[in-house]
Order: structure tokens, then sequence, then C-alpha cells
């Protein structure tokens, strides 16, 4: 067996040098190399690297995967699962456990999801509420994404017993919520959040509009709970009555609704903004076999960000996907063929070493637990952060849940000479998917028999349960020893998204088709060198030379074809090539939408958590459309669904008025003269072994100031980590001059005030920030003055990193989907590029650069 180092012992590597090995190990792909050093490379809290390539990264992970199978009866050793994961081959840990397995530096949790919520519906109080933001906050800090059910919140106008008389409805609480996400930060990205409600709730309406404002929710996804009586109502053009609390029986408020009416403002807001997203949770209850312990805690309450896994309270999942592309035998050739038999038995090993994983993430829990009784907080402080830990524990010792998935299912088709969303192409893939789950089900009561089923199967419960019933239907020898012998997890089975894994497995993503198999960048040149070509002339008179990128799988069949992939292709050659391969009317955009609705949920039959995936349509689609591929999703068996309209997204949404042109928009509404206090955020931030600080003055959340320098030395600020919001403060000191003071509440409740940022910082930081302050408080849009400090030229290397920094904390306030103008991405140069939670993304490859 394989052993991880000791921390003493350990390399460090540089950037450059982890870079370098990593674009060897991925043949050249920049890329995949760059998500690697970025995301899953070991790194310690200063940015110190340990890990030279993706290779050192599986030998820890396969290290301590065999450490737990030695626990077992006929354990897995080290080399055999070294070989199932090495070159992102066969199985893939996903996000969490790629970066959390083995790694000494960060106590974190191992889970890439969970919800969060309260028993029965309970929690409608502020205090219930409160308790359910801290729990997110504390959930984000340790890297998982989160979701919960807002149903519980009484409805606006709802009288309440405090001096306000009248509840304020769900949208408040929303904006809360989605504030609290932006806030914190896991290892250069924000934490996800998804937010959920029933359509039976009085306030569904408001929830449903919540996001067309601007700036309103950034930080959050929303999705509507759509019950079977809504869709019938829908198709029937009946009324529909809303209830709270929710379902009830004795309701304290009804309301009576025109179904048709609020279906359409839902289509019309996913058309236009491809918001809220849809879950047919009638189909998510009915087919859950956690839901069959619903009275012991696991009734299903709401889903993580993408919508992949229903999750009930407090309970985690942690994912893992299998490269289907790597079962093709002889890809792209007229003898392949998909091997059954390998397949088969790698989801065997796969299910095991997840269940591994869960033993590996309870020690994590353990860690953190430990880490919170040593905290020196009071222990009422650490009180509802140590009960989320130990509700967490529980729920994955007891139910032992896993989320084996996918991916390339598109180059596996292409591989296979199969065309994406033809009927032969859904066959094979509903046939695909039905061997995983029988082998992932088997590989479950196999291990019940040697280490037993989770804690609280009872077959009584799960007999007549739809999922289980399918499988009986065509393995009844399985059904029966799952009966007898149950299964070692509640719940298996998931298809993620696996954006970043796709990148690192170089394959289409999850179940989706290719996006693009071929597609140009551009690389700079000069026009006065010999044998250079010129495309193309920019708008300030650079040169620059096209060239063609393959998808790599799609490259791979040209090389399976004798084509020359060195060559350079005119578009009428590449279009050609295109016609000829099995790609052909089989990227993202081509595949016939409604037959790719139908085909997710065939597919859902055998995927007992749900799937993420993305109903892709063009810009001119109509509301009708969607309004089909919806009512579709709900016929077909589906869980849920999301329809993405080529460019809803772009530009800011106002109200229901249509977005303004750019020439159009008016400049922040600040006051003429600066308010004595404003809402302050705190954003720190390290730039190499350097530590710094900046505080930004708010007006209705947008910059209006801003203060940075370095943090915690002689010179700089220091300021306890845990404040992250106050009040900066305009005052005098003792010889009348102007003075900044930053104001917050301490840990028990008095006000502390840090008297005169602008003497605490170098006044040379102080010089630039005024001047910066002053473009924002005159309305310049943030991310034009975001611009503006990077074409600064400084030449003080200190300078320069604090610039760095100030425009670090200034993205915080950048709408998503803000187009930016006069950009190129550095990865393929394309010009299509838009801000995403901060970081600058291109939409054209996917690569983005955060900070």
């Amino acid at each position: 067996m394989g052993r991880i180092i000791e921390e003493t012992q350990r390399q460090k590597y540089t950037t450059e040098e982890a870079t370098q090995a990593a674009l060897e190990y991925f043949k050249g792909d920049d890329l995949a190399a760059k998500v690697w050093v970025t995301k899953y490379a070991l790194k310690d809290s200063e940015g110190n690297i340990y890990e030279k390539s993706p290779e050192d990264m599986h030998h820890r992970i396969a290290s301590e995967i065999a450490r737990v199978e030695s626990k077992y009866p006929s354990p897995m050793k080290y080399e055999e699962i070294l070989d199932l994961i090495r070159d992102f081959k066969y199985i893939v840990p996903q996000g969490s456990p790629m970066t959390g397995i083995g790694n000494p530096f960060q106590i974190a949790s191992l889970s890439n999801c969970f919800v969060i919520g309260h028993p029965n519906g309970t929690g409608d109080s502020y205090g219930g509420i409160m308790k359910i933001d801290q729990e997110q906050v504390q959930l984000m800090k340790r890297r998982g994404g989160v979701g919960h059910d807002l149903s519980h919140i009484r409805p606006k106008g709802s009288p309440v017993k405090n001096s306000a008389l009248t509840s304020t409805g769900l949208v408040p609480f929303m904006e809360r919520y989605s504030n609290s996400t932006r806030e914190v930060a896991q290892d250069g990205r924000r934490g996800a959040l998804m937010l959920s409600v029933s359509i039976n709730h009085p306030d569904a309406e408001d929830f449903i509009d919540a996001k067309l404002e601007a700036g309103k929710i950034t930080g959050a996804n929303v999705s509507v709970r759509i019950d079977d009586d809504f869709m019938k109502a829908v198709k029937n053009k009946s009324a529909y009555t809303q209830k709270f609390p929710i379902f009830s029986p004795n309701p304290r408020m009804t309301k009576e609704i025109d179904a048709e009416k609020i279906w359409q403002k839902i289509v019309h807001n996913a058309w236009k903004s491809a918001e809220p997203g849809i879950l047919f949770w009638d189909t998510i209850r009915r087919e859950s076999l956690p839901d069959c312990y619903a009275d012991l805690g696991y009734e299903t309450v709401s889903t993580n960000p993408c919508g992949e896994i229903p999750l009930c309270p407090y309970d985690s999942c942690r994912l893992l996907a299998i490269n289907l592309y790597s079962y093709v035998v002889n890809p792209f050739k007229k003898d392949a063929y998909f091997d059954f038999d390998l397949f088969k038995q790698h989801v065997g090993a796969a299910q095991r070493m997840m269940d591994d994983i869960i033993d590996l993430e309870l020690e994590k829990i353990d860690a953190i637990l430990q880490k919170i009784d040593e905290d020196p907080e009071d222990e009422e402080i650490k009180r509802i952060e140590k009960n989320l830990w130990l509700e967490i524990r529980t729920k994955a010792r007891e139910g032992r849940r896993t989320g084996v998935g996918i991916t390339a299912e598109g180059d596996m088709l292409a591989a296979l000479g199969i065309r994406y969303g033809r009927e032969e192409g859904i066959a094979f893939s509903i046939k695909v998917h039905q061997t995983l789950t029988l082998a992932a089900y088997r590989a479950s009561c196999e291990m019940a028999k040697e280490r037993g089923a989770f804690s609280i199967f009872d077959a009584q419960r799960e007999k007549n349960n739809p999922f289980l019933l399918r499988i009986k239907s065509v393995d009844p020898a399985l059904y029966n020893d799952l009966q007898e012998y149950g299964r070692r997890n509640i719940a298996l089975l998931t298809i993620a998204p696996t954006g970043s894994t796709s990148i690192l497995t170089q394959t289409t993503s999850g179940i989706e088709p290719v996006f693009m198999p071929v597609y140009k960048r551009r690389r700079k040149v000069n026009p006065n060198d010999k044998n250079v070509r010129v495309d193309f002339v920019d708008e300030v008179g650079d040169s620059w030379e096209e060239y063609v990128v393959f998808h790599h799988k799609f490259k791979t069949w040209m090389e399976a074809q004798g084509i020359d992939t060195s060559k350079n292709l005119s578009d009428a050659e590449i279009d050609e090539l295109i016609a000829q391969s099995p790609y052909y009317k089989a990227t993202s955009n081509d595949v016939d939408w409604v037959s790719k609705v139908k085909m997710q949920g065939e597919i859902q039959k055998w995927v007992d958590h749900s799937i993420s995936v993305t109903i892709n349509i063009p810009n001119e689609a109509t509301e009708e459309l969607v309004n089909e591929l919806y009512i579709t999703a709900w016929e077909a068996g589906c869980k849920g669904v999301t329809v993405y309209r080529d460019g809803s997204r772009s530009g800011v949404l106002i109200g229901k008025s249509e977005p303004k042109k750019e020439e159009e928009e008016a400049p922040q509404a600040f006051p003429l003269k600066r308010p004595q206090v404003l809402e302050a955020d705190v954003v720190r931030f390290q730039n190499k072994k350097e530590k710094w600080i900046a505080f930004i003055g708010k007006i209705n959340e947008k910059p209006y100031e801003i203060f940075t320098g370095l943090a915690d030395d002689e010179d700089g600020i220091l300021l306890p980590r845990w404040v992250n919001e106050g009040y900066i403060i305009k005052n005098r000191d003792e010889e009348g001059n102007s003075r900044y003071d930053f104001r917050f509440t301490n840990q028990r409740g008095y006000k502390t005030t840090i008297e005169g940022l602008s003497h605490k910082f170098d006044p040379v930081y102080w010089n630039y920030a005024k001047l910066i302050s002053g473009v924002l408080r005159h309305g310049m849009p943030t991310e034009k003055v975001i611009d503006l400090i990077n074409s600064l030229q400084l030449d003080n290397e200190s300078i320069n990193t604090w610039k760095n920094g100030v425009v670090r904390a200034l993205k915080k306030f950048i709408p998503d989907e803000t187009e930016v103008k006069g950009q190129k991405c550095q990865n393929c140069n394309s010009t299509n590029l838009m801000y995403q939670e901060g970081c600058l993304t291109c939409k054209d490859c996917g690569s983005s650069k955060c900070g």
C-alpha cells in the first residue's frame, strides 16, 4: 500500500513548475493544466504547492482509499485503486474529494453538497431563519455547496407577535441568504447556494420574480418545487389553491390562483433569464428510496445548487464520475464496441470506493468537530456550528449516501458511431445507465453482506418503491438479495454537470453532447516576419494568425480516419470535416430539444437521485418552446429541468422593462454629499505571502469608496478574522482634519471602533484610494473602474500588488453575466467575455481568471 508523505518531508513546487509538469501530463492542453493547478493541486494556506502533476494527486488519493479498504474483508489493493483513477481514465473523484482526500492543510469536508433545514416545516421564526443563515455560512467555509427550502417561512402580510406586526414574506430572506453566500470565499471562488420553494406557498409568485431586479439574489440559484396537482391544473386551465403551511389539511391561510397564469410567468422568466429552475417534487418524492424513511429524518426537502442531489435536512453527498469514453474499444473505427464486462466490474469498484470515501468523510467531520472544540470562542457562539456537524455526521454514518455518476456520454456515443439524440443513441444510453444501476446496486448489496447494511435499513418500508420495482423487473435475483441482505448505501447514483472534471478527462461533460467540435483561436504575430500569415488585424492594429482547435475526441476521430490534424484548415474544410464525423448535428445547439428532454426522462428511470442537465436553445426560440419542454419533462418523468436560451442572461434585467442599451445606462445614483455613516464590507486577500485588507464603503450595495493596505503588521490593521462587515464613519480628529473610522460589533455585542483608516495605511495607497473612490462616487460602473485600475502603469512592485488587491476586492460587486468589452480571453483569444462570481469568464472555451 502507498503512504502519504509527512508534511515536513513534502517537496514544494513553484506555480511555474507545477504548470509546466501539468502541461506535459495533459499533452499541451493548457486549459486542463491551469484548472488542475488552480483547483486541485495540493496547497497550503500560503499558496505553496506540494504536487507537481496529477500523478502525485492520484497517489495521494489511492493511498487514502487503500488505507480504508484495509479495514474491510477482501480489500482492494493500492495498485488496483491507482490503476482505476490515474490519468483520469476510468474513475474520477470530483471536486471536494479530489481536493480534500489526504489533504493535511485543510480542515474541510469531502462532501460536494449539503441540504439544511428544519424538520416538519418548523423554524418559522427569526431565530430559525438566522440559524439556517449561520449553518449555511459554516458549511460554505468548509467548501460545500448548500441547498435549503423556504416553504416554511410564513407569507407576506401574515400576523406576527413582534413590533413588525406582519411578516415581510420570502424575498427579504432570499436576499439575506444570497448575500451570505457572496461573502464566503472557497479557495478563490464563492460558495454555491440553491433556494427552493413549493408552488403551494402563497408567496411563490414573489419568489419566481425575485431575481428579475438588477443586483438581487445574485448569490443563489432558485428553483420552484412543482407538484402534480399544479401541473394538472395548468393542463386543465383550472384553479389551484395555495396554502400555508403548505399542503396543510388545516391551513392558516389559503389563496386561490390561476395555475396557467403563474405557469406562464415561470415560463416567461425562464425564457428571459434561465431561472427559476423546475423541480417536479412529486416525482422526486415518489421515486426516492430515502423518503421511505421520511419519519426517521430522511424526508427530501431541497436539492444541491445544481439540482442533481435531492436531500433531506443535514444530509450530504460526495461525487465520483465514471469516464464512459474509456470503455469504448477501438473508438471511431468500424469495429468499435462498448466493453460492458469491464464497465460493470469498474462500476462495482467505484461504488466500493465511494463507500470508502464516506469513512474518510467521517474522519474529516471528526477533525472539524475537534477544531471547533479547540477554538477559543465562547461555547454559546460555537453551539450552532458544532450541532450542525454532529447532525451531518449522524446522517453520513446512518445512511452512507453516495453519488456515483458519469461523464463523456457525448463522446462515448460518437466513438461508437452513434448520433447523440437519435433513437439509436437514446436506446444505447438507456442500456448503459441501466447496466450502471444494476452493477452499483449489486456492489452495494455485496458490501452489505461484508460491511453491514446502512443502519436504518428496513426491507418492508422499501418493497413497493417504484425505483426498486424497476430493478426487480429486469433483475429479480438482485431485488431478492436487496430485500434479504439490504444494501450498504441508502441511495447511490447521480449525474452531475462535471464541468472541471470533463476538462481533466478531456471529454464532453456529464450526459451532455459536445458543445462545439471545432473552434478557432488566434495568436499575435509580427507581420514583418517571414512565412507569417495574417488573418485578422484588430482595432489597435495588432496582427493575428488564426488556428484551429479541435475538441479532443474529435481530433481522435480525425486521427482514426488518417486526417492530418496539424493542417491549417479553411472554414469550408472544417464544415466538411464536421459533416463527415459522428459529431455532425449532435452538438448542444443541434440536438432536437424535445428528444433530449425525453432522453433525460428515460435515463432518469435508472438514476435514484437526479440529473443535472441544461437544454440549450437558440436566442430566437419562443416562450412556446420553453413551455413545451417543461410540459414534456414532467410527462417524461424528469425530476428537474433547466432551459437556457442563448444570450438570455447577458446584461442586467430590471423589472419587466427591456434591458437598456449600454450607451443608455444611467450612472449609479449616489448622493452629492457623502453620508456620515456608510455600510462597509471587509475583504481580505493574499498576494504571495503578504496579507492585505480592504474596507469598501457601500450605498445601495454598490461600492462608494475604498481603503486598502497591508494587514496584521506594525503599520496595518489588526482586525479579527470573523469580522467581514461594519460601518465607515466620517469624523474629525483633534486638529479638525477629516478622519475615517471603522466600527464593528464584537462577539459580545459591543461596538468596537478602529480610528483613522487613512492613517493606518501607507500614504501612497491612501492617495490612490482617494482617486479611485472619487471615480466610484461619480457613477462609473464597477467593471469600468476595474479596467481603469488595471490600465495604471505603476513601476513599484508593492504598488502593483496593492493595485491587484483593489481589483480583487471590487470584483465582488460586479453583477454576474456582465459582459466585458475590449478584452480577449488569454486561452482562446475570444472577445466573448463576461463576469461570473467575480471571475472573468470566457463564454466560448469556459476558462476563467479570478483575482
